[in-house]
């Protein structure tokens, strides 16, 4: 029996890592060279890293001559990627299979697509037929209307696509992606839990692996996004705040009775 993941997701925004807040609010948080190398110390299961830069200037502000001369997301990975021991997988700015192929060459063991998913629907085709499924992650940004209305949005959360999760998401199993990242843009930097009825509902629309993302403010929240549908469960900010997040997750999703790697 497969075994459930536990993922923390992080934000890189010109060159720093930030935390983000209903996708407009961004605050910096740290190197990402240098959280990679915490994450190695613990027992997480696979690392996602997402690059949110809104224009081509980076820089990390250190005067360490190991990463004082990184200027761009591909340096930025290379270095990532000679550091970290566990599945890696890099997203933001894909838009060809050659951007695929730089970022996979450069150690991303999985690149995943958002505004191209939509944009460029047959790049989600293109990259399984050249990479394996197992290498495409269609990452989708889900916004509930105040009716209830569920629409994915693109272009870091900022232009509306008029598809509905559960549409993109068997579509992008249709086209050739291995899985989904499911983030939720009312629930992401509240700490309210996940948004489980948007789980639900994509979960059961594919059945390739949903990794659900957004809103975990605690530990207990993991198992509801489990129960919800979910492959694999991910957060991003309480890895942030929180020491040793990984034995804190993956205890409370043991003590829940879900299947985890200790």
């Amino acid at each position: 029996m497969l075994k459930n993941r536990l993922i923390p997701v992080l934000l890189l925004q010109n060159g720093l890592l930030v935390r983000s807040e209903l996708f407009k609010f961004h605050q910096i948080i740290g190197n990402p060279i240098h959280e990679v190398e915490r994450f190695n110390e613990w027992t997480v299961d696979e690392l996602i890293y997402i690059d949110i830069s809104t224009d081509d200037k980076y820089d990390l502000r250190r005067g360490d001559h190991k990463i004082r001369d990184l200027g761009d997301p591909l340096q930025i990975l290379e270095a990532v990627s000679e550091t970290c021991f566990m599945p890696l997988t890099w997203g933001g700015k894909i838009r060809t299979v050659d951007d695929m192929r730089a970022r996979i060459s450069r150690g991303a063991d999985k690149i995943t697509l958002n505004t191209a998913a939509v944009k460029k629907p047959e790049l989600i085709t293109q990259g399984a037929k050249v990479f394996g499924s197992q290498a495409i992650v269609v990452s989708i940004d889900a916004f509930r209307h105040a009716d209830g209305r569920l629409e994915v949005f693109i272009t870091n959360g900022k232009e509306a696509t008029g598809k509905t999760p559960s549409d993109l998401a068997r579509e992008s199993e249709a086209r050739g992606a291995g899985e989904i990242l499911l983030q939720s843009i009312n629930r992401d930097g509240t700490g309210e839990g996940y948004d489980l009825d948007l789980i639900a509902e994509v979960a059961h629309a594919t059945t390739i692996p949903v990794i659900a993302c957004s809103g975990v403010g605690l530990y207990e929240q993991y198992a509801e996004g489990i129960k919800a549908g979910a492959a694999a469960v991910a957060a991003a900010n309480i890895w942030h705040f929180k020491e040793l997040s990984d034995r804190g997750g993956k205890r409370a999703l043991a003590k829940a009775g879900v299947n985890v790697r200790i």
